[in-house]
Formats: C-alpha cells, structure tokens, sequence
C-alpha cells in the first residue's frame, strides 16, 4: 500500500501535530455556547472566553499533520471523473487540515456528450437526479475492514448558482461546522487499510451503502453509490486517506491513485483534469 519513499509536510513535532488534530472537534461548538450563554446573559463574562475558543480552533485548523509515506491506492471511481480541490494543485487541497482533508480530492463525473449541468444554468437549486454522478457506483481504494457507515442523510437539492453557494458558505457550511462531522461529511463510509490508514468515502447516496462496520472488503469492491449529502454543492465523491476512522480528530495522509495521472500513471490529476486513462 505504501511506496515508503516520499514524504510530505515537516517532521518537527509530529505528536504535537497529531494531537491537534484530536483536540481541534469540540472547539466550535463550545465557543459559540459560551458566547450565546453571554448574550442571553444565563452567564455574564463567557464571550470573551468563547471568541478566544475560536480563535484557538482556527490557529489549531492551520497545524499541519505529520510527515507521511504517500500511499498508493485503487481509484474509487470509474470514467471521465474530474478532479477538484485537488492536493496535486494545493496543500492543503480543501483549505483546512481539520476533519482529515489535508490530501483529499474531490471528483465529479463529466462525461464528454456535456450532460454535466453547466454551474449558474437552470437555476440555483437543481435536482441531484439531473447529475450524472448522482447514483454512480464508487469501489474501495483499499484491501481492509470497515470501520465506520453513516448513510442517514438526505440527498439535497445542489447549490447550483452563485445566491445558493453563497448560502452554503455563509449560512449551511458555519452550521454544519456547529454540528459536526456527520453534518459536514454526510453520508459516508470509512475503511480501516491492512496498514492502518483510514479509507474515507464522503458525500454518499442516502441508503446506498453496501457494506457493515467490521465487514472485510478488497480494493475495487464497491462500497455505496455517489450522493449529495452533507456540506456538498452537487453530486461527487469526496475521498481521503486519514489516521484515523473517526473523521473530526483524523490527521489527513498523502495518496496517490494507481494510473490516476492524466497520463496513465500512478498520481493524481490536478485541479480541473481528468483522472486517468488507467482508472477509466
């Protein structure tokens, strides 16, 4: 599973690193109740101990995980998927660290006939259905066991103009960040690896996981169906490598897809590219 040669991130500290990703998932919640309990005054003088809360989250959000070997992995995916957010373009891919995401790529399904909706066309909350990834079977990266199954969400409407992502950064992603991980991942399914990397697949089909925590699963072995849960604009596969399956205290790890270069080798394609020949 691992190449065991290259490395990514700083050696400096590394339990200091990983122990901020596991102090970092009750911080939000806990900053905002003690600046409400100020407001409504049920106890005076916690505000300015809750914005110091949040500003600890926020610096703890830029720590860094630990160096890692970049492991080498199967595409989950089949077919002209797209890569966004990816960490072959940025690190970290999705901005933050928190929640494992340090190396996590998105994919969304762009066929070649355009049956893609085009972003800001037909309106600003258009069906899941009308995606072609929506429903799209998605395979485990990894020989393993499953370590963790969420499938409860309800597949939402995509943020498909301007007005509505501005609602979703705005208004849905600050309170799905109050809620958690389950409110930001949705529907997802984690697979523990032979060597102790998680396997997270996010964003999944209500009801469309195949598999049970402590089921055994081989790479290629399809897990769910693509979905629009969670805090996701329209329908695609968000996937990670992390050290661990409970996301919100995970610290993320390097991946690469096996042929998931644009050329046809192991890697990952860039913002905007397609995932590789290999992998289709």
């Amino acid at each position: 599973m691992s190449d065991g040669a290259t490395r990514t991130g700083t050696a400096t500290g590394p339990g200091l690193r990983r122990l901020a990703a596991r102090v970092r998932p009750p911080l939000p919640a806990l900053g905002v109740l003690l600046i409400l309990v100020d407001v409504l005054e049920v106890l005076p003088g916690t505000g300015v101990p809750g914005m110091v809360v949040l500003i600890g989250f926020l610096l703890l959000d830029r720590v860094a995980p630990p160096a890692a070997p970049v492991r080498l992995v199967a595409p989950p995916v089949q077919g002209p998927w797209r890569a966004l957010n990816s960490p072959a373009s940025k690190v970290p891919s999705h901005g933050v660290h928190s929640l494992g995401q340090t190396h996590a790529i998105d994919l969304v399904l762009d066929p070649p006939d355009g049956s893609r909706p085009e972003f800001g066309s037909g309106g600003q909350w258009r069906r899941p259905e009308e995606y072609p990834a929506f429903g799209r079977p998605l395979h485990s990266p990894v020989d393993g066991v499953v370590a963790r199954v969420h499938q409860r969400r309800r597949d939402h409407r995509a943020r498909s103009g301007w007005l509505s992502i501005l609602f979703l950064l705005v208004v849905e992603g600050s309170v799905r960040q109050l809620g958690g991980a389950r409110w930001l991942a949705g529907n997802h399914v984690v697979v523990r690896a032979d060597d102790g990397a998680c396997a997270a697949l996010v964003h999944l089909r209500k009801g469309s996981v195949r598999v049970r925590p402590g089921d055994r699963v081989v790479a290629g072995q399809q897990l769910a169906e693509c979905g629009n849960s969670g805090n996701s604009s329209e329908p695609h596969l968000h996937v990670q490598l992390c050290d661990s399956p409970r996301l919100a205290a995970s610290a993320g790890l390097p991946m690469a897809f096996r042929g998931g270069a644009t050329d046809g080798t192991d890697g990952l394609p860039a913002d905007g590219e397609l995932l590789g020949v290999a992998a289709d």
